[in-house]
Formats: C-alpha cells, structure tokens, sequence
C-alpha cells in the first residue's frame, strides 16, 4: 500500500555510512578493555573502564540522532512567521514567500487581536521588557496577581499560580506531591501528554497506566487499595493529537468513590469549550455557567448535579494556545495553591514571566470570556472541514472536539505530505510523528481557528485531494479492508457527538450574562501569601 521514495532510502544510506562509519556507543572504552582482556568470571557487571581514553560521547550522541533519521522521526523546523495583520497567513525566510497555517495552537488567534497586543505594548511601555527575578526577588508584581485572580475566575475556584509553562506546572505538581505523599499512587491515561509522564516519573510514586479512557480498568486498578491510602487521578479533557475527550463526571465519581484526588489538564480546551472558555469542566455544566456568567451556579441551578469544575480538585491550562501568549498554571483551591507557591521548585526557582506577558494573558481571557462567537465560529469551521474530508474519503481519526487529525499511518510519507501541501500548494500543515504519537499512527494535524472560513477549507479540501492522490496515500476504504484503524473504517466503532450542540452554537455574545462584559475582579491573597 505504501510507496516509499528511492531518493529518500539512499539518503539514509549514506548518512550511515558517511557519518557513522563502524562507530559505537562508548566504542573506544569498550574496544580498549576488551583488548586488555578483562575478566569476567568474578564479576558478571563488566568493568570496560581504563584511564587510556575518554568516553565516545560524539559517539553516542552521533548514533541517536542518526536512530531518528533512520526511522524517518527526525525532525526539521519550518521557519513560519505568521502575520500579526494578515493572519491565518504567515511568511516563510522571504517575507513574500508566504502560505496559509492550518496547524497552529493558537486556536482562536489571539495572539494578533487588537486589545491583547496593546495590552501587551501598554505593559512594556511602563515596566520594560522582563520581570526582574523570581516571585521572591522582586519579580512579584500587579500584573502577575491580576492575571492569577483572572484565572481563579475563570476556573470559578480560589486560587491560581502562574508557571512559566504548562510543562513546568505539570511536572511541578506531581513531583511536589511525590515529594510530600510518599505512599501515593498515581493512575494515569495512557495518552497522557509528555509533561504529566515525566512528572509523574519525577514524583517516584507508584503509578498505573489505564487504556485510554477505559474507565472500568482504572475502576479495577483503583479497587486493589484501601480508600484510606493516598490517591491521584491523572487525565486531560481534550487529548491534543486524537481529540478524543475524557468523562470528567465519571472520573470523579471514581474519584470520591474511592477517595482519590483528580488532576484535570485542560490545555487543549481553554478557551475552545464552556460558555466562557474555561474548558470541558465547564462545557458539561453548560446552561448553569451561561446563566450565572462570573457567578458559581449552586447544585439546584444545575439540576440536582455537582458542578464539575467543583468537583476536580486541581486544574492545570496554558496561556500558550487559545490565549495567545505564553506560561501556564495551576488553578486549586486556597489551600492547594498556597502549597504550591510554598514548596514547588519549578515556580520558586525561576524567573517569572514578563509582565508584557502577563497583561496580555490577561486581556485575552477578558476578552474571550465575553466573546462565545469566537468559540461557536471556530467549532463550525471545524465541522465544515471535517465534512468535506468525509466526502473525499480522507481518513480523519473520529472525535468530538476541534481537533482535525487526518491519518497517514507512515512518517515517511507523512513529511512527504506535509511537504508537499508546503512546496506545491503553500499550505503549511506539520507532520506528526514519534515519540507524540505511536509509530504507525503518523498523521497531518489540522486546527481550524475563527479566521479558517469556508473558502480557505476548499482550498485546503483541493490540496489535500491532490496530495492523497500523487502520493497513493490510504483512504477510507483502505482502512476499511484492513478491518478498520483508531475508528477509521471500523464498522463497530460508535462515534461521539460533537461537544458543541447546536442549541450551543446558536448562542450570541448577547445570550451571556451582563456580569461577564466588565467584571471587576479582585486580587488574591494566595498569590502574595496567606496571612495569618
């Protein structure tokens, strides 16, 4: 089925023999003991050490990153500047070079609206370009717990730290509660995102890895505990390179069934679901936050229910994607969040984020929360593209939230089709390969925004055609006769609704509550420090 480039089979030949010539991992050390015969009948654990040479780091360094290319997951960067006023457009090393981006993180593109850039300006004009230190050494600042109060608001919960990524605030978190809970467990998703893998690895807590979204495994794994140890259940709304969406509700039910704390990543859904942007946690709970805007519903505005957003324990997001700028956070309650600014390494020990930074963050929550229409814009963009890809037999991984993962299932021919979308048709659409997604499982990711309007899905729709066809790639039906793929061609696979229903899509700007439009929103005292 696949056809695999001549040209490209004898580049990796070269490269093997050309870079690497007979070279091995700490070949020399190696090379030297054995030639002083070194016994082995003592020791089992063989002691290549020798005070004649160093150790081959070029050597090992050298081999691995050849591993990559020879399995085609190498990685080249493409030189995409996107266009503050002409947005989805970007220019590539030539400014009149240029091509439509249809794989960006910044989901509602706004990085370029009006009010968050001269947030930004405004910020720099009056506390210059940096922030001086870390949160202890005078990098604390108004705009820093002006934005922690937004994104306490946000999260309807009673406080928020700001990390200088949402990969710093991950990891901080886990390692913190493995360093303080020494007996906790951890039960984590599967497709898990890397920064909660390695902070669980940091923790040194014991873990169990659940299928995705298979709650009746984690349900059997939680069952081999008492209630009384010490658990935390580690999971994301939206997982960003399947779209697939976890049950936020059953989870917690698990969770206070069996007395575990729950860790929701929302990074791929702020901004993108819930009638203010706060995420899936919201979005389930959907009519009771419209009608209370910044309010906290109560249990009978949402029909005899918890509300989700209460019931997660701690929130993690970014400021990176749907809000344009750059850092993470932690959204918990008092308690949780002054634990984390007194103990966690990774918010104590580095410089804390620009206050242009900050504002801007800031001014894109505020104006996101009152703007629906951005969502409601971007999920029909989203629809209308994954229709046309349906009609053109175009494999697309099935979900129900934004994301658009067209699957190619070889990373060869993957950056092949990237490439070409590039080169021929000026579109740019990265290739996703291992380690993000399995080998196999290659795919284009696409991320339609608000300003991805019909026109520019056809001509996308057109391109895609093209390059599916010059370069024989599987379609649906291919998939098909194979038995089916992660829900392509299965014809036992269920298919989820869209998150969005239409009643939600139809809702206006003028259909949120008034209190979202100006809300005066208070400073938190966790953000300085709990008083006494």
């Amino acid at each position: 089925m696949y056809r695999f480039s001549n040209n490209v089979t004898l580049g990796v030949k070269r490269l093997s023999t050309q870079l690497l010539p007979a070279r091995s991992y700490a070949s020399t050390a190696t090379k030297t003991a054995t030639k002083n015969n070194v016994s082995t009948d003592q020791d089992p654990l063989v002691n290549t050490s020798t005070q004649d040479s160093a150790f081959d780091y070029e050597g090992l360094i050298e081999n691995e990153v050849l591993k990559k290319r020879q399995d085609k997951s190498y990685r080249f960067f493409n030189n995409i500047n996107r266009l503050a006023k002409e947005y989805p457009m970007a220019h590539r090393q030539s400014e009149q070079d240029k091509v439509t981006v249809w794989c960006s993180n910044d989901y509602l593109a706004l990085s370029k609206q009006p009010e968050v850039m001269d947030a930004m300006k405004k910020a720099i004009d009056k506390y210059g370009a940096g922030a001086g230190g870390t949160r202890n050494i005078a990098g604390h600042n108004k705009l820093t717990m002006q934005l922690e109060a937004e994104l306490a608001a946000l999260h309807k919960k009673e406080g928020a730290l700001v990390f200088s990524s949402c990969f710093v605030a991950n990891d901080a978190v886990f390692s913190l509660f493995g360093q303080k809970i020494k007996d906790m467990v951890i039960f984590s998703d599967e497709l898990n995102h890397a920064s909660m893998i390695i902070g669980i690895k940091h923790s040194n807590l014991k873990k169990h890895i659940f299928k995705h979204n298979n709650l009746d495994e984690l349900e059997k794994m939680l069952q081999q505990y008492p209630k009384s140890q010490p658990k935390m259940i580690a999971f994301e709304s939206v997982y960003s390179m399947a779209g697939s969406v976890a049950d936020i509700n059953k989870i917690c039910d698990l969770a206070e069934k069996y007395g575990a704390m729950t860790f929701l990543d929302e990074v791929h859904a702020v901004g993108l679901y819930g009638p203010h942007g706060a995420g899936v946690a919201e979005h389930v709970d959907f009519e009771a936050h419209r009608k209370a805007g910044m309010a906290s519903p109560s249990i009978a505005d949402n029909n005899g229910h918890k509300l989700a957003m209460d019931r997660v324990d701690i929130i993690t997001g970014t400021l990176g994607k749907s809000f344009g700028a750059v850092g993470g956070y932690a959204a918990a309650n008092k308690h949780i969040t002054d634990f984390l600014r007194s103990y966690a390494p990774g918010f104590i020990f580095t410089t804390t984020l620009p206050p242009s930074v900050m504002a801007a963050a800031a001014e894109a929550i505020r104006y996101q929360r009152r703007n629906i229409e951005l969502r409601t814009a971007q999920q029909k963009h989203t629809t209308y593209l994954k229709r046309g890809l349906e009609e053109l037999g175009i494999p697309v991984v099935p979900n129900p939230s934004h994301i658009v993962p067209i699957l190619i299932g070889n990373a060869d021919l993957a950056k092949q089709a990237s490439d070409m979308l590039m080169n021929k048709h000026k579109i740019y659409v990265q290739a996703i390969n291992f380690p993000t997604v399995a080998r196999g499982t290659e795919r284009l990711r696409i991320t339609p925004t608000p300003g991805h309007t019909d026109d520019l899905s056809n001509i996308l729709l057109d391109a895609l055609e093209d390059v599916f066809t010059e370069l024989q790639l599987p379609r649906v039906n291919d998939w098909k006769a194979q038995g089916g793929f992660l829900g392509i061609g299965d014809p036992n696979f269920v298919r989820e609704p869209n998150l969005w229903t239409e009643k939600q899509l139809s809702y206006t700007n003028k259909d949120l509550n008034e209190n979202v439009q100006h809300p005066a929103i208070h400073q938190l005292e966790v953000s300085s420090g709990i008083k006494e």
